[in-house]
């Protein structure tokens, strides 16, 4: 008996296939790490002087900090450069013929988030349905919200679009609030429609980040092969979070967002590609069994505020090994202003520093998440200009370590933040229209990095003394770009 030959989904413009052209060819580079690491272990060997001085040791900790994150996030690259050099070996992405697809939209629905909402709503049943052709999408909103009327005209114009609104007086068990909140709703109301079940996928998104004809074949590639693995199959996976040129209406966040798509390539490849994400997960391009989802629910309680993260180290304890990574990209917007980029991380840092305390979750899944949460939220103390600032105070501007062999341990950790900026910044403008990097992009992302490590800084450290402060949780939705 012969199989039934495979039936591949041919993209349905020039520029679809174009753009799947481009993600098949790509894979990550190792020349931006290998060659700064070089300049940087040589020009800190060559000047390296011993620092047994109260600056020495403080730099040989602070700046090895991030050190096992690094490794890490080497690794994830390493794992996608041998994947896709066994990409002819697997089976090529085909429709999903019996698992069904939700994909599960939470909006605040006010007005100035709605445009942001239509282009992604709209790209979901664009690029969806070849691969999926069993498939809903949930816009979930708030009862009353501002944008209701818009949403509904929206849902009313194709039919595989359906509005989920929380009533105002539901309430959770734990009392969970925000996005965790109706998240919950939603996941009790799947019970209640039957469809906690093992052959339904729950795709989660934000409202402000669309797909394309990568995402659906790399999803579908995906649901296949746990249906062909069977009892041994994967209940959770995650993709890459990358931001189109066309959807920045600011150049200079849309470049310091460049680290995004590369940490999704690094740590969050090598964690939740191997099975256990105690890095957390994002909110996004987030694929999970209706069932196992079932299990876990949303309601974490009222502090909440990073609920993805939350669900994925109870996802850790409960299901060990049983999440996996895919190749296919999500494509969302950065920031409107610089200050909506350092609330949005504040926001971030708030909830995973409550949630690196959450003795409620076993110390195992949440020290690694610790350890980058500190390296993060005191990064404006570890950076250069502060060190140097604080050398130019004690008068001794020698900023070695104690031992020479810290040296190497910095060159890999610098090498490795111009790499992910680098990375970050092609992956970017990969997946934008003309699918190239302007000749200045890459020297202007480089040059910036102090610049972008300080915001990023600043909204960790933020978040942190908001925590400290034990201040009210808050769950503060940015405008979101059309």
């Amino acid at each position: 008996m012969t199989s039934a030959p495979v039936q591949e989904v041919a993209p349905a413009t020039r520029r679809d296939a174009k753009l799947v052209q481009r993600h098949a060819e790509w894979k990550p580079g190792v020349l931006p790490f290998l060659l700064p690491f070089l300049l940087l272990a040589g020009f800190g060997l060559w000047s390296f002087k011993p620092n047994p001085t109260p600056l020495g040791w403080t730099l040989s900790v602070v700046w090895s900090l991030p050190g096992i994150g690094v490794m890490v996030g080497l690794q994830g690259a390493l794992l996608i450069r041998r994947r896709l050099r066994k990409s002819h070996e697997m089976v090529p992405p085909t429709p999903v013929d019996e698992d069904f697809l939700i994909v599960l939209v939470p909006t605040i629905g006010r007005h100035d988030t709605y445009p942001a909402l239509e282009r992604s709503v709209l790209s979901y049943v664009e690029h969806l349905p070849p691969y999926f052709p069993l498939m809903r999408v949930d816009v979930l909103t708030e009862e009353g919200c501002e944008a209701a009327e818009q949403i509904d005209d929206l849902a009313a114009m194709n039919p595989l679009i359906r509005v989920v609104t929380v009533p105002k007086a539901y309430e959770t068990a734990n009392g969970t609030r925000f996005k965790a909140r109706a998240n919950h709703y939603a996941h009790e109301l799947r019970i209640d429609e039957g469809e906690a079940l093992d052959d339904i996928w729950v795709l989660h998104m934000d409202d402000d980040t669309g797909v394309g004809p990568d995402t659906a074949a790399s999803m579908a590639q995906f649901v296949n092969r746990q249906r062909r693995a069977g009892a041994e199959g994967k209940h959770m996976a995650q993709g890459i979070l990358a931001y189109p040129r066309e959807n920045a209406v600011n150049r200079f966040t849309w470049l310091a967002d460049a680290v995004r798509p590369a940490d999704d390539i690094a740590r969050f490849r090598a964690l939740t590609g191997l099975g256990t994400p105690v890095a957390g997960v994002h909110g996004e391009l987030l694929l999970l069994r209706a069932s196992i989802e079932a299990t876990i629910g949303w309601d974490f309680g009222p502090k909440a505020i990073v609920e993805d993260a939350q669900l994925a180290l109870t996802f850790c304890r409960t299901y060990p090994g049983r999440s996996d990574w895919f190749n296919g990209r999500c494509y969302g917007a950065s920031p409107a202003t610089t200050r909506d980029f350092v609330k949005q991380r504040e926001r971030w840092a708030w909830g995973l520093v409550a949630l690196c305390f959450n003795r409620t979750v076993p110390f195992r899944y949440r020290w690694f998440l610790l350890l980058c949460v500190a390296t993060w939220v005191f990064g404006p103390l570890q950076h250069v200009a502060t060190v140097l600032f604080v050398a130019w105070l004690i008068g001794d501007f020698n900023t070695s370590p104690v031992a020479q062999t810290v040296v190497i341990m910095w060159a890999i950790n610098f090498a490795y933040v111009i790499w992910t900026y680098w990375e970050g910044l092609r992956l970017n403008a990969l997946v934008s229209a003309n699918g190239r990097r302007r000749w200045w992009e890459p020297v202007v992302v480089l040059a910036l990095i102090p610049v972008f490590s300080v915001m990023e800084g600043l909204g960790g450290l933020r978040g942190l003394i908001k925590f400290i402060k034990r201040e009210e949780n808050k769950f503060v939705v940015i405008a979101k770009p059309a």
